[in-house]
């Protein structure tokens, strides 16, 4: 059983094309099923393991199968499940075998891989996806185990390390970057579209900028004002938006949609009403929320989540240290996991002697019984067992000696003694 993680992120693939390989919440089960299914159709065992994780910054495919190419496989599912021509998807992934898997795992759980270095959003976003995969049956003893330690990892990373204490928040960029278009954000109309955990942690950043009004538009009307009423504000329904965009100064989205909720020509209508004062908009979703487009319109500043990613990455070098820290926790964990892996193999080897071990029990245990029938003397019984059993534990290791030749009979004759040597 070999492990795999097969996909992309920020710093192989732009946005626009991530949002082309990312898979919708409700899609995700659906995606497990078929990554299992389409390992299995290659291999006919059954035995393959599949889990998506997908946000706005990477698309991966973490598996165990046993297909004689399973990395080739599992890229070759995600641009068919995509219906993308493979060809031009290929520079942009990213293969990971067995070792390289773990360690990206343990990186990815950790916030080593984050655009936001040190992040803790990811370690939630993998647990959904774990969750949904689990529900779906893509889960198995190597996965659930791959998992299971990547938490832990990410917990004693995040305990004994300073690596999340320098960190930029997307949120934080976003009002870095609207202080660029107004000076003041007090003078400001903000609407957040969405009700996630990316928009809550984004109001909690603007609403602390105490803007003039905070506004939450959302598909579920309840929802939204759930999270408007925490910051003073009120919310919307996201049919409004058509008619009301005007009405707001910065826009931050952040939705689960699979298209655009906002087009170039409501944007345009808006600008109009809005007699050409500028716009400041955030599009944090992957697929995008706001059409790319509308970034051209002159009075329109338009930032998606790979604008923000250049902004957190100020201060890097004072998070060095603690990355460099990091990883060497890291490496150890993937050791200790690669440990595990080894020790699985054998399982099958283990399993077998105790089988055969067993039968040939059985059988000199059966002898026994018979000769206690016939009325024999127990000691008799008893000495004939043990050198029943003995004799036939031993008659394997002594003929492979025997046919064994050359470096092979030295390397058993040393090797024997010390799996015969027992407890005394």
């Amino acid at each position: 059983m070999q492990l795999l993680a097969v996909g992309l992120n920020h710093n192989t693939a732009p946005v626009s094309l991530r949002e082309q390989l990312a898979f919708a919440p409700e899609q995700l089960g659906q995606a497990v099923v078929a990554a299992r299914s389409w390992f299995e159709r290659i291999d006919h065992r059954g035995s393959d393991e599949a889990a998506i994780l997908s946000t706005c910054n990477r698309t991966e495919l973490y598996a165990a199968s046993q297909v004689p190419d399973p990395l080739d496989a599992g890229a070759h599912f995600l641009a068919d499940f995509h219906k993308l021509n493979y060809a031009e998807l290929r520079p942009h992934l990213y293969l990971l075998p067995q070792h390289d898997a773990v360690r990206h795992t343990f990186r990815v759980a950790s916030g080593l891989d984050s655009m936001v270095l040190g992040e803790t959003q990811i370690l939630g976003q993998i647990k959904d996806a774990i969750r949904t995969a689990d529900e779906a049956g893509g889960l198995g003893t190597y996965l659930h185990q791959l998992f299971q330690r990547s938490f832990s990892v990410a917990k004693e990373v995040r305990s004994t390390t300073e690596i999340g204490a320098h960190s930029v928040s997307m949120a934080a960029a976003a009002v870095r970057l609207s202080q660029r278009i107004f000076d003041k954000i007090a003078e400001q109309n903000v609407l957040f579209i969405g009700a996630g955990e990316m928009i809550e942690l984004c109001a909690t950043h603007f609403a602390a900028q105490n803007p003039k009004t905070i506004t939450i538009a959302n598909r579920t009307l309840d929802r939204g004002e759930l999270l408007a009423h925490r910051f003073g504000g009120r919310a919307i329904r996201l049919a409004d938006l058509q008619d009301k965009l005007h009405l707001y100064d910065i826009v931050i989205s952040c939705t689960a949609s699979s298209l655009p909720l906002i087009g170039l020509g409501m944007v345009e209508r808006a600008i109009k009403a809005r007699r050409h004062k500028p716009m400041f908009m955030v599009d944090l979703a992957v697929p995008r929320d706001i059409e790319p487009e509308v970034g051209r319109l002159n009075d329109a500043f338009l930032y998606t989540v790979d604008d923000l990613g250049k902004v957190v990455q100020t201060g890097m070098e004072n998070r060095q240290a603690a990355v460099a820290q990091a990883e060497a926790i890291i490496e150890t964990r993937v050791q200790s996991f690669m440990h595990w892996i080894d020790d699985r193999a054998v399982v099958p080897v283990i399993q077998s002697l105790q089988e055969n071990g067993e039968a040939l029990r059985q059988l000199e245990l059966e002898r026994a019984r018979k000769m206690l029938a016939k009325g024999e003397d127990i000691d008799a019984v008893l000495e004939a067992l043990s050198k029943g059993l003995t004799a036939k534990f031993m008659h394997g290791p002594q003929q492979a000696l025997h046919r064994a030749q050359g470096e092979e009979r030295a390397h058993l004759a040393e090797l024997l003694p010390q799996l015969f040597r027992g407890r005394r």
